[in-house]
């Protein structure tokens, strides 16, 4: 061979080896790393989230607990069907300059226990047993009088719950024997009650032909001359003053009658 062909022939061989190298260093087919690829979600598959690795710290894990929901079967706390004792005086009774106070007052708790049973006597059990004054006539003369205040000398000497004047006292201690005495608070709620019993059969005797019924729905208005009116009337002027107003047609001092008419309907003293 010519010296060209033998340097052919070599470089020839020399690419063969080359090319044949490349694949015996390479790795096999199988152990080739395979990038991955990434899988197209089919219709309607939710593709998985991956969760964070937790981390590991020192400090201690907390679980908020949740708060209890309400329970639709409970049901709302029902108010209290005891009525609650007022904070403060309902009736801001002011005394006139030249009245005085007498010792300490009682509660109007025991007031108004005092009031109560006075009108569960019996005034006239001979002549007129069922004859009985209404506790809220007693209750609504006492508060406008005294407030229900038990220690009050007025300035024109009524004293007490029921502002009982000292002649009135001796009139009813003499004319049905007893010996009430109107600084006792119970007493006095007696004397109050007693002196309308009387004004009560008087009236009822004169006018009424013995009915001594104080029922309001016997009265048309709080002026009209019934019984009830007209004894109300006389607790504060006075029996003589009432028989001159009935000879005329007219109930004197309808103002104060209204007023105790008024309590009886509705009176902050039913608060206590």
């Amino acid at each position: 061979m010519n010296a060209g062909l033998r340097v052919r022939l070599v470089c020839a061989a020399l690419a063969l080896v080359v090319t044949g190298g490349c694949g015996l260093a390479g790795a096999a087919e199988d152990d080739r790393a395979v990038a991955p690829v990434a899988a197209t979600p089919s219709a309607g598959a939710t593709p998985a989230e991956e969760s964070p690795s937790a981390e590991v710290t020192d400090e201690p894990v907390i679980e908020e607990t949740p708060s209890p929901k309400p329970s639709k079967t409970s049901k709302k706390p029902k108010p209290s069907k005891t009525s609650a004792t007022p904070t403060e005086d309902p009736f801001n009774f002011e005394l006139p300059p030249c009245a005085e106070r007498d010792g300490k007052a009682v509660s109007r708790a025991k007031v108004k226990s005092a009031l109560n049973a006075a009108a569960t006597k019996t005034y006239w059990p001979g002549s007129a047993p069922k004859l009985k004054v209404p506790s809220d006539l007693i209750r609504a003369v006492a508060w406008h009088e005294s407030g229900w205040q038990s220690n009050i000398v007025n300035c024109d000497g009524g004293y007490g719950l029921m502002q009982v004047m000292p002649d009135t006292e001796s009139f009813i201690n003499q004319r049905f024997e007893k010996s009430y005495d109107s600084h006792d608070y119970r007493q006095n709620a007696i004397l109050g009650a007693n002196y309308l019993a009387w004004l009560t059969k008087a009236f009822g005797d004169a006018y009424f032909k013995k009915n001594y019924s104080l029922s309001p729905s016997k009265c048309k208005s709080d002026t009209s001359l019934c019984l009830l009116n007209m004894v109300i009337a006389g607790y504060n002027m006075g029996r003589g003053s009432v028989d001159e107003g009935h000879a005329n047609g007219e109930l004197v001092n309808p103002e104060y009658v209204h007023l105790i008419r008024a309590n009886m309907r509705e009176c902050d003293c039913d608060r206590f």
